[in-house]
C-alpha cells in the first residue's frame, strides 16, 4: 500500500513545489487534467481515458509528462 502512495506523490504536489518553472499552486493532477481537457474540447470522457495512462506512472515519468506538456 505504501508504494501506491509514493507513485502518486507527485500528482498531488503543487505545481510550484515540483517544477521551479511554475508558479502555480495547482496540483500536478489538476494542471494535467486541464491540459488534456482543453486538448479534448472539453470532453470529459476522452480525457479521463488520457488520465488513467497517467495514474500508474512513477513520479519521474509524471514530471517528464508534465515538464513535456506543461512548461511554457
Amino acid at each position: 500500500m505504501a508504494a501506491d502512495v509514493e507513485k502518486t506523490l507527485v500528482l498531488d504536489e503543487p505545481m510550484n513545489t515540483v517544477f521551479d518553472w511554475s508558479d502555480s499552486e495547482t496540483p500536478v493532477r489538476d494542471a494535467l487534467w486541464n491540459y488534456y481537457m482543453e486538448q479534448n474540447s472539453r470532453d470529459t470522457i476522452k480525457t479521463e481515458e488520457e488520465m488513467k495512462p497517467v495514474l500508474d506512472m512513477s513520479d519521474d515519468d509524471v514530471k517528464a509528462l508534465a515538464e513535456k506538456l506543461l512548461k511554457k
